[in-house]
């Protein structure tokens, strides 16, 4: 089992269960499980318009979450992807509504249209005021008679309960649901598809493809597109939202279908906002998980054009747990740093034959970023390589601001750079070696004796040690096998990267977290491309 559940039959109440009792006593549910699983706030007197609205479980937080004060009075859970009966619709209806009218919500699905509509029909015959608007914002299908709803159903949640707790009438909210639902636009993108508790997965988008306008059911999309990055995927969808879209000022929901990392959902956020689309985007809601379709790795974007007064309603403060607020999109004002911390550089210096040492030396590292990811995934978190290689091509780009001319400038200027440039501890340590060789050989050591202190420094503070396997196990050999030539440097380093392969415990980095099976037989990719470098040096 791949999923945190318990039995199959269970989970939704369960998670409803889960639901309310985190709630702090806002929300609460009508008798009737399982048949009936209806989330209600726990305060509504029925004195202003209710709000309903629900479907299929495996969207969460939508649409229990989104119950509350400002947006929904109640949310009919059905089965995963499955809509709620007629019965359990019809509760909920009768449960909230009260002289003022409920407006119920639903997205366009066959199954949700037929039972919230036929639980309308049932009330009205209760003698209750009823309202149903249908939500169709997905622009992924032109050609479909009936287009999907997504998540920009949250809109109508958010404008027409935010009218609906200002007192307005169960027409003016009807009116104004119906114009947003006009007004708005979503398309989803996903890098998979979505793993149904009890059911396989389907496996229909390959690696390095990505799926475009698809559901949040996992129904495949309109086609599917090759994956290249953030801005890529901004672009492909970008270009089937605007398509018709009025130059004004919009409102855009960032939504998280399940599976994507909060590192991606910004990264996005960023593209989207930065992009030529961006410049029309005033309001921003998100980034967050509001309408997911599960575990889907992927994200949709909805617009909604504004009008007079949707600002107010949009930004009010709500009393629910899973809005993540709606603000407007700010220029950030960056900030000087502090005194101090503003570094001081070595003039620039020319010297063709020490850039093109270090170009070549950058270039190695850049050269084994797989390979060193590969072995660091063995024995650490998979990221040596990329560390090492982000490094290198931060140097590369700023070669033609370090004094070249100037050995003793050059070690502090490297170190200074890798400071900036290079995460985790490793870029600190390197930093920590620069700095500590510029010192010695500002008092006059030779280059190995300046490195060695370097080498010396980085010890004492990092507290690495030969046989702890760290890059210090070629590192070491290497600076001592020098005055013997480079040869004999490399040939030192690679045994020394060898013999790290055959330690089964390390005392440093994050490889002292691994257990003595996974860390045998491979080798630390720090010393793996310490050796490289001197290999590369002995060629």
């Amino acid at each position: 089992m791949k999923q945190f559940i318990n039995a199959k039959q269970d989970m939704v109440t369960e998670a409803i269960d889960g639901t309310i009792a985190a709630s702090g006593g806002k929300l609460t549910r009508l008798d009737g499980y399982p048949h009936i699983r209806v989330v209600v706030r726990a305060d509504w007197d029925k004195s202003q318009v209710a709000l309903v609205s629900g479907g299929g479980s495996g969207h969460e937080p939508a649409h229990a979450g989104f119950v509350g004060e400002g947006m929904l009075t109640a949310a009919v859970c059905g089965e995963v992807f499955a809509s709620p009966s007629v019965d359990a619709v019809l509760a909920a209806i009768l449960a909230v509504t009260g002289p003022a009218g409920c407006l119920l919500i639903v997205k366009n699905y066959t199954g949700d249209r037929l039972n919230f509509g036929l639980a309308a029909e049932r009330a009205r015959a209760f003698g209750h005021k009823v309202r149903v608007v249908i939500v169709d914002d997905d622009i992924a299908l032109p050609d479909l008679p009936q287009a999907r709803g997504l998540a920009g159903t949250l809109f109508v949640h958010k404008i027409a309960g935010a009218m609906a707790a200002s007192g307005a009438n169960l027409e003016a909210c009807t009116i104004a649901a119906e114009r947003i639902i006009k007004t708005t636009r979503s398309i989803g993108l996903s890098l998979d598809t979505c793993s149904v508790p009890g059911s396989l997965k389907e496996d229909r988008i390959p690696t390095g493809m990505a799926e475009l306008g698809l559901g949040i059911h996992g129904e495949a999309g309109v086609e599917q597109v090759a994956a290249a990055g953030a801005t890529d995927a901004i672009k492909k969808m970008t270009e089937k939202l605007s398509a018709g879209m009025p130059k004004t000022p919009h409102v855009v929901l960032i939504n998280n279908l399940g599976g994507a990392s909060c590192l991606e959902m910004a990264i996005l956020t960023d593209s989207l906002l930065k992009s030529d689309f961006g410049q029309h985007i005033k309001l921003v809601v998100g980034p967050s998980v509001m309408m997911t379709a599960l575990d889907m790795h992927g994200f949709s974007i909805s617009v909604c054009e504004l009008a007079d007064g949707d600002e107010g309603f949009l930004t009010q403060p709500v009393g629910v747990l899973s809005w993540p607020g709606c603000r407007a999109v700010q220029t950030c004002k960056v900030l000087p740093l502090p005194d101090g911390l503003t570094p001081i550089r070595a003039p620039a210096s020319v010297h063709a034959p020490t850039k093109a040492f270090l170009i070549a030396c950058c270039e190695v590292l850049i050269a084994a970023e797989a390979d060193l990811n590969l072995l660091d995934a063995k024995s650490g978190d998979g990221d040596t390589g990329s560390t090492l290689a982000g490094a290198a091509r931060a140097l590369i780009g700023a070669m033609d601001t370090l004094p070249l001319a100037d050995q003793t400038q050059l070690y502090r200027a490297i170190g200074l750079e890798l400071s900036q440039t290079m995460g985790g501890s490793s870029g600190v340590l390197l930093a920590i070696f620069f700095a500590a060789a510029g010192d010695a050989s500002s008092s006059g050591l030779a280059m190995r004796d300046a490195l060695i202190a370097g080498l010396d420094r980085m010890r004492q503070i990092g507290g690495a040690n030969p046989g702890d396997r760290t890059m210090v196990d070629a590192l070491l050999p290497a600076l001592n096998a020098l005055p013997e030539g480079l040869a004999s440097a490399a040939a030192a380093a690679r045994k020394g990267a060898q013999f790290t392969a055959t330690l089964t415990s390390a005392k440093a980095g994050r490889a002292s977290y691994i257990n003595a099976e996974q860390l045998d037989g491979h080798i630390d990719p720090g010393a793996e491309a310490v050796a490289r470098l001197f290999e590369h040096l002995a060629s």
